[in-house]
């Protein structure tokens, strides 16, 4: 009976379920309760072993449910906490990436030079009449030119003044075309390379990949590998030719170096060579030596680009992406059909590193000399405004921020740059107030420029740029260079420079002996020359 008993009470239970089931939760609930044991030891004793075993699990799953709906809230609250924790941070990044986005985007070229002072009209005068002679490298014939420019033209380059042409036939794979042209009306002897030539592999794989960077110091700094050899073989070539034109044509007149792009590099390192090499060209002095680096190339490090800052010259336009661009040549001009995202690249891994880095490595290379910036667009205006023209020499900010703008290749064009300067000259012309005599005004402006340079040799040295050249360095180097015998100016101020560096006790050896008591005594010719000594 207690067995038949047990299975009467299994079955009704799991049937009065089955009601519950059908009937709701509610009454499920209810007649679950009613499941329970209740039964008392004596009307049921065989019973209790099974009805406590039954009680025991149900107690126990009771106090399991009881657990999870008590850990429930507990963790949504962690999650809560956590979900805040998290919030303020991923705002702070969403932020700082919009913050950095509006920047990038919204910079524009003119606030590289925004603090620089404006140049004046004779410092600038040689630029527009340079681009025209770089623009006919690319003509065959001048008296029929193809590419001149609207306008003027070739008005200012006479056709018999071009010595020596060298094309492609010529110069082969190492180097890219260049004329050799002499300038009468202006007293010039010029070298003219023209730019990179996007058609012909030559230009990438001799030129531009061979950069063997940090291999080779080059006059206590670093240069790209490739256009130094280029410069030493257009040297080798045009060294006699060189020779021959300034003896033929007197010590007034003047060497000039100039290239475009590609050339811009390797005119900026030839002068570099000849600088250092003025004896082969007749003892030339340094400041007859000029180069005029258009839409220029990183090409030298810095403590080379502020040195030669008194005899290089960089023309920049606008938002050009070359002079910017950190990035080696190789790559640039190898991905030129996808140089925006390059661009883009380049923009990113420049924003995280600090300027500091940047000083610090010996290796990075910068856009050479002196630099004149072209400005003609403002900030949310279309179209071209008025040019104007501003310069420095500066040490940091260096055209180090890359601009995202439509009009980054275009700036780097020979052309653009050819007519932007003509308009930026002829500007300053009409608003150059003329109220000092020319000599004076510019005397003026050649301290002013020497003044600029030695200020920048200092700051480069305050800054620890690495090779950093001393400001005595450069003086003594540019007082023991010797001077042609003809130019009576030049020895004059040779011997000033030397007298002003004789020093005290040189001075005292001169004038004055001692005699037994080991008294100053004036020497015996002094004394016949009638010098009063005070």
């Amino acid at each position: 009976m207690v067995v038949d008993s047990s299975r009467w009470l299994r079955k009704a239970s799991a049937l009065k379920r089955l009601r519950a089931q059908a009937a709701g939760p509610r009454t499920a609930q209810r007649l679950t309760a009613s499941l329970r044991p209740h039964h008392s030891q004596s009307q049921f004793p065989n019973l209790v072993a099974s009805g406590t075993n039954s009680a025991q699990k149900q107690k126990l799953e009771k106090k399991k449910t009881r657990n999870k709906n008590s850990c429930k809230p507990a963790t949504t609250k962690a999650n809560s906490r956590a979900a805040a924790s998290r919030r303020p941070e991923g705002w702070v990044v969403c932020l700082g990436c919009t913050r950095w986005a509006w920047k990038r985007l919204t910079y524009i070229g003119a606030y590289d030079s925004e603090t620089w002072p404006a140049a004046a009209p004779g410092e600038f005068e040689a630029v527009p009449r340079i681009c025209r002679v770089i623009l006919a490298i690319y003509e065959d014939d001048l008296s029929n030119p193809k590419f001149a420019p609207p306008g003027r033209g070739y008005a200012d380059v006479d056709p018999a003044g071009v010595v020596k042409r060298a094309n492609y036939e010529h110069v082969g794979n190492t180097c890219p075309p260049y004329i050799v042209y002499v300038d009468h009306r202006h007293k010039e002897v010029v070298l003219a390379i023209r730019g990179l030539n996007l058609v012909r592999n030559a230009d990438y794989k001799v030129v531009l990949m061979d950069n063997k960077l940090g291999m080779q110091m080059f006059d206590g700094g670093y240069v790209h590998h490739g256009l130094l050899k280029a410069a030493q073989f257009i040297l080798e070539r045009e060294t006699k030719t060189l020779q021959e034109l300034l003896q033929q044509n007197g010590p007034d007149y003047k060497l000039i170096f100039a290239g475009h792009s590609l050339g811009s590099g390797i005119a900026a390192l030839m002068t570099v060579l000849v600088v250092n090499n003025r004896k082969m060209f007749g003892n030339i002095p340094r400041s007859q030596i000029r180069c005029y680096a258009l839409a220029p190339a990183r090409c030298m490090s810095l403590n080379l680009a502020v040195k030669y800052a008194d005899v290089i010259n960089s023309v920049v336009l606008q938002d050009d992406f070359l002079p910017r661009t950190p990035t080696p040549l190789e790559y640039i001009f190898g991905s030129i059909f996808c140089l925006p995202c390059l661009l883009f690249i380049m923009c990113l891994r420049d924003t995280f590193k600090q300027d500091k880095r940047k000083f610090k490595d010996p290796r990075r290379l910068y856009a050479p000399g002196r630099m004149y910036h072209i400005v003609e667009r403002k900030f949310c205006r279309c179209g071209r405004f008025p040019p104007e023209v501003r310069t420095a020499i500066p040490v940091e900010g260096r055209f180090e921020h890359i601009v995202l703008s439509c009009s980054t290749t275009s700036d780097h064009a020979i052309a653009w740059i050819e007519r932007e300067s003509e308009k930026a000259l002829e500007l300053m012309k009409e608003h150059e107030k003329p109220t000092t005599p020319p000599a004076q005004q510019k005397m003026e402006r050649l301290q002013s420029f020497e003044e600029e340079h030695k200020n920048a040799l200092e700051r480069a040295k305050t800054l620890d740029v690495p090779h950093a050249v001393d400001l005595s360095e450069v003086e003594i180097q540019e007082g023991a260079s010797p001077t042609p015998p003809s130019d009576t100016h030049s020895e004059t101020t040779s011997e000033e420079k030397s007298a002003g560096r004789t020093s005290w006790d040189e001075l005292m050896d001169k004038l004055f002996t001692r005699d037994e008591g080991g008294k100053l005594v004036v020497k015996e010719d002094i004394k016949a020359r009638n010098i009063v000594i005070e």
